[in-house]
């Protein structure tokens, strides 16, 4: 009777190995046992387990090589720009595909509320100031921030040369959009004594300061100074944070549904994002190729201008950042900025500040300057 062999498989297949030219085939062959034979059955029986366990094996490799990065959806607050950065450096460089993640950005601009688009499901991660996110917690909206992008707020007030600090702007007029009466305008009150009838309306534009050496202005340190430059005139910008102003600014924020499904996922996009600021802040040209296909109106004049100002005022590298990693939050700060909105009338006694954030994402990335 002849004996049972097994099928030789084809020769591409990736499994040829484990049969043609094996020891397993080489056995069956030399025995030529009947197949009714104990001992044929066996061989027979221990061939197919190991080629089974084999198949078994590939497989799992397979599919672990197969097996697609895990999709985040990030919103940013405004359009793209340098105070991005470090976001769009991760993506160019292939940072969030080193872990894993497959991350999209969107971008934010004036039509755009992010944190009800997060709220919404639209979206995984999204870009906001900590103030929005005490302000949703107060109102039972379940967010909470796991990481903070700016640790020095980038708010400014801009005057003309001849102010030598912030307190001598005290009776004099001062253009505030009508946001900064629930941001930064009370604070000022509160600590330089400034008072309502100094306020004048601001169109977000630098024109009317620039015809009138009496007016001071908002702004960002990486934006309208850069305007005002350009159009001849030095001006003083004073950093509201280097005055004691605590908010964070670009947090991200998330879910607590996503919070507690996706904790590992967004452990990773914080390292990776970590990772892609500490490249941006020293080499900023992969990012800025990425963030001028974004935002096509965006020159490289004002990119460069941004990131230098960054740098200059330590605004994602202060604080904490030495010991702690970029990115990093602290519950003293938290506490320093509901304390401020509490005692300026614009949260209510009863908020639970450590609801509006966790450390438990950032604690353990650690990504030094």
């Amino acid at each position: 009777m002849a004996a049972i062999m097994p099928a030789t498989p084809k020769a591409d297949s990736p499994f040829s190995d484990v049969v043609s030219g094996s020891a397993a085939a080489a056995e069956l062959a030399h025995n030529a046992l009947p197949a009714t034979h104990p001992t044929a059955i066996f061989h027979m029986m221990s061939f197919v387990f190991r080629f089974l366990c084999a198949l078994f094996a590939g497989v799992l490799v397979a599919g672990a090589h197969a097996q697609a990065p895990e999709r985040i959806v990030f919103a940013t607050d405004w359009l793209a720009q340098a105070e991005h950065g470090g976001y769009y450096q991760a993506l160019a460089e292939g940072t969030y595909r080193k872990y894993g993640l497959d991350v999209t950005i969107r971008m934010g601009g004036p039509q755009v509320n992010g944190l009800q688009l997060l709220a919404a499901r639209q979206l995984d991660v999204a870009m906001a100031d900590a103030l929005q996110v005490l302000s949703a917690v107060e109102h039972k909206v379940p967010l909470v921030a796991i990481a903070a992008t700016f640790q020095k707020n980038p708010t400014v007030i801009i005057a003309h040369p001849g102010i030598a600090k912030l307190e001598d702007l005290k009776g004099r007029p001062i253009a505030v959009a009508a946001a900064s009466n629930t941001t930064f305008w009370p604070w000022l009150k509160a600590k330089f004594g400034f008072t309502d009838s100094q306020k004048r309306p601001y169109a977000f534009s630098v024109q009317p300061f620039l015809v009138d050496r009496n007016l001071a202005q908002q702004g960002f340190a990486t934006s309208e100074p850069f305007s005002i430059e350009k159009a001849g005139v030095q001006p003083v910008v004073f950093l509201l944070a280097e005055e004691g102003y605590p908010p964070y600014s670009e947090v991200l924020v998330v879910t607590r549904n996503t919070l507690s499904r996706r904790a590992d996922a967004l452990k990773r996009f914080v390292r990776a994002s970590a990772e892609g600021w500490k490249s941006y802040l020293a080499n900023p040209a992969p990012a800025n190729a990425l963030i001028k296909r974004d935002n096509p109106q965006m020159s490289d004049e004002l990119l460069a201008y941004g990131h230098r100002k960054m740098v200059e005022h330590a605004i994602v590298t202060g604080t904490d950042t030495a010991t702690a990693g970029l990115l990093t939050m602290t519950d003293l700060r938290w506490r320093q900025t509901i304390d401020f909105l509490k005692n300026v009338g614009l949260a209510k006694p009863n908020v639970d500040y450590g609801s509006a954030f966790t450390l438990s994402i950032i604690r353990d990335v650690k990504v030094l300057p």
